[in-house]
């Protein structure tokens, strides 16, 4: 960081330079007088010598008619008492409910972690503290927005630091989805006027995942310059996306607006994570994605392997036998299993999805010596153990909402989802409960996993609610440091950096329909590695799409992320359990690079191909899965380009599974024959051509730097 002033100007400069790497991205912000800091350049690396009140005066705009006399700020706090035209940054009520206008001013700045800067209002007893943290190491730049008051006031909107969108933009893109069908993105011309997105449902959502990439015009997944955004909070928040009668832009990010029901003395944003690429959509996706494996995720243990994971979800469902559950062990083992975890319907009276949430109880009718003899036999076949927990919600047919039907979420009369209420996390003898039901069978066994669900929206958003469910999944973590978590919320419902901070794994969809897996997986890498990216194998008969789909290609889409199974294995003949024996004997031999590997997607010239390019982060080494998840218009396939190679080293391609081509594939592509060695530039520029393939199938390239 590098710090000037002159009477009238303050500026500051961030930069994320990393030993051997130089910097990659600048971020320079000023300051007129003692008034809140703009962010006036985010780009592309400036020069040491650049002249910061230079670049401050030369940001500024004209002024001409139908204007005031002098453009008010885009600070990282628009200020609605300084004549701002477009969204504030702050919205508050003093506690008897008089709107409050602050007017801050420059009170102090320490640059010794990133840069922090403090302003304060004195007349209303405020201060705002921004805190700006640079990581050289995952080009992720984080944000955060704090206020204090000297008197409790009602909080209304607060947005973590807000910065501009650039005006060589046309579009954006952010994320909605639904259930079975998350991480779709949305393109949205800029226009005059607002893109308001607010999730109020008090989780993160399906609808409204919290990221916005911002591209600029003509940019791609592999080039281009690309600015991306994620709000790192599991409760529900609000996106601004905000083009101003002047032309400038704005994003805001923050909570869900009314979240905070009580007056307080002190608020915070959650973190905005933010990064700059100028290599396309993919400069953002890396960024987000090494930053949340190296930076967010905690592991139990750095160095194990991700193990292939068997769910019996959709084997068995509720209908749990202590034989029937043994033997599905036995065959996922010798397909190559490495964890058994146990899904709902192990506690309390849980037939069906009425009743017994909150019951952590085992249920001794089907379990009548307890979980040990399905725990030993799982462990005697050299896998670990899981179980699924919902932590967060209750049954109103449960002994535990009869004992306390207080403790319940909301009114008496709210709308159920899937027959259950949300407990209220703000109370601590709910979280003393659920922790001490947890902990009763953590200790009682050798379990390293707990799948831990949320399978409904809130009655209303309360920050309070969010903050209860961190706080218990902290002691959690704390008291069980070994026990993995994955968050799962009906698939992609609480998937954030937030959660990402207490949990290792995410459940990406509940839909295990290859075809559908292999767009959500596609998109969603905008944001997510490998690491924690759950996959599973799914029936041949899909139960969520009735979707018939060949083994070969379930294998594969599994094996782009982190793999298990979840289906009945006693449906697959010979040759489905030969082929997904195979792929995930592959995944196990390329799983610990993979892991640390960067995804890249491709720009594909076909739309009916999916396609991503995982990458090891020294370049030695990569993977292509070419997804084809409809009929091509043309007839041969158009040569696919790579990205991110050397120019001039050679690399060895060779299509591993080129036994699969189809009796259509006449012809003899030098692909289907062995290995080929060609150069980076050929690859980029030309691209592979690889032979014709059915629909819902994939093709898989292994590449090594000769």
């Amino acid at each position: 960081m590098k710090d000037t002033a002159t009477v009238t100007t303050r500026t500051w400069r961030l930069d994320d330079t990393a030993p051997g790497t130089g910097t990659r991205q600048t971020m320079v912000l000023a300051a007129e007088h003692d008034r809140l800091p703009q962010v006036v350049y985010w780009g592309a690396p400036l020069p040491p010598e650049a002249d910061l009140a230079t670049l401050a005066a030369a940001h500024a705009i004209d002024v001409t008619g139908g204007m005031l006399d002098a453009n008010p700020d885009l600070s990282l706090c628009p200020e609605a008492v300084r004549s701002f035209p477009g969204q504030p940054g702050l919205i508050l009520r003093g506690e008897d409910g008089t709107p409050l206008l602050p007017k801050f001013h420059y009170a102090s700045e320490d640059g010794s972690d990133g840069l922090a800067l403090t302003y304060t209002d004195p007349e209303n007893g405020l201060a705002l503290t921004f805190r700006l943290t640079p990581d050289p190491s995952t080009r992720i730049v984080q944000l955060k927005t704090i206020l204090t008051s000297e008197r409790p006031v009602h909080l209304h909107w607060l947005a973590a630091p807000v910065l501009p969108a650039p005006q060589h933009s046309s579009e954006m893109i952010d994320v909605a989805g639904r259930w079975t069908g998350e991480f779709q993105l949305n393109r949205t011309p800029w226009s005059a006027g607002i893109r308001y997105r607010e999730n109020r449902t008090g989780r993160t959502g399906h609808e409204h995942f919290p990221g916005l990439i911002v591209p600029a015009t003509g940019a791609t997944n592999t080039q281009g310059e690309a600015w991306g955004f994620h709000y790192g909070w599991s409760g529900g928040h609000r996106m601004i996306a905000e083009e101003l009668p002047d032309g400038r832009r704005q994003i805001q990010f923050g909570h869900a607006a009314r979240m905070e029901t009580k007056p307080a003395t002190r608020f915070e944003s959650a973190t905005l994570y933010v990064t700059y690429s100028p290599y396309g959509l993919n400069g953002c996706a890396v960024a987000f994605q090494r930053h949340a494996r190296d930076r967010i995720v905690t592991w139990p243990d750095d160095a194990r392997s991700r193990p292939v994971h068997y769910n019996c979800w959709e084997a068995v469902y509720f209908d749990h036998k202590l034989p029937v559950l043994t033997d599905i062990a036995s065959r996922a083992a010798a397909l190559g299993a490495e964890r058994f975890v146990l899904d709902d319907g192990w506690f309390g009276q849980r037939d069906d999805d009425t009743r017994s949430l909150s019951d952590w109880t085992v249920d001794a009718r089907k379990y009548p010596d307890g979980l040990g003899p399905l725990i030993s036999h799982v462990h005697g076949l050299g896998m670990t153990f899981g179980i699924w927990f919902e932590p967060e919600m209750i049954n109103p047919d449960s002994d535990i909402h009869r004992a306390h039907p207080d403790w319940a979420l909301g009114g008496d009369d709210q709308t159920l989802g899937r027959q259950q209420k949300a407990l209220n996390m703000a109370l601590p003898e709910v979280r003393d409960f659920i922790y001490d039901r947890m902990a009763a069978i953590l200790s009682a066994h050798d379990i390293d996993y707990v799948k831990w669900d949320h399978n409904r929206v809130l009655p209303m958003p309360d920050a309070d609610q969010t903050r209860g469910s961190y706080a218990l999944i902290d002691r959690l973590r704390a008291a069980f440091p070994q026990v993995e978590i994955e968050s799962c919320a009906s698939g992609g419902g609480r998937i954030d950096f937030g959660i990402l901070k207490r949990t290792q794994r995410v459940w990406l969809s509940d839909s295990n329909d290859a075809l559908e897996r292999l767009r959500i997986q596609h998109d969603a890498a905008l944001f997510l590695p490998l690491a924690v990216t759950g996959s599973h194998v799914g029936p041949r008969r899909c139960h969520t799409s009735g979707r018939i789909l060949d083994i070969s290609f379930r294998a594969w889409v599994a094996a782009q992320r982190h793999m298990g199974f979840e289906m009945d294995p006693r449906e697959l003949d010979e040759h489905e359990a030969r082929v997904l024996t195979e792929v995930t004997a592959w995944w196990k031999a390329n799983r610990d690079w993979m892991t640390l590997a960067d995804i890249h997607r491709l720009d594909a010239p076909d739309p009916a191909i999916l396609a991503e390019q995982q990458q090891h982060r020294t370049g030695d080494r990569f993977v292509v899965f070419a997804g084809k998840a409809a009929t091509s218009t043309q007839i041969a396939p158009r040569p696919l380009r790579l990205t991110a190679l050397e120019p001039d080293a050679t690399y060895q391609i060779e299509l591993i599974n080129r036994a699969s081509a189809p009796a259509l594939s006449r012809g003899n592509p030098i692909l289907k024959d062995g290995p080929i060695d060609v150069s980076g530039t050929w690859l980029m520029h030309h691209g592979i051509t690889l032979p014709w393939h059915f629909p819902e199938t994939m093709w898989v390239l292994e590449g090594t730097r000769l």
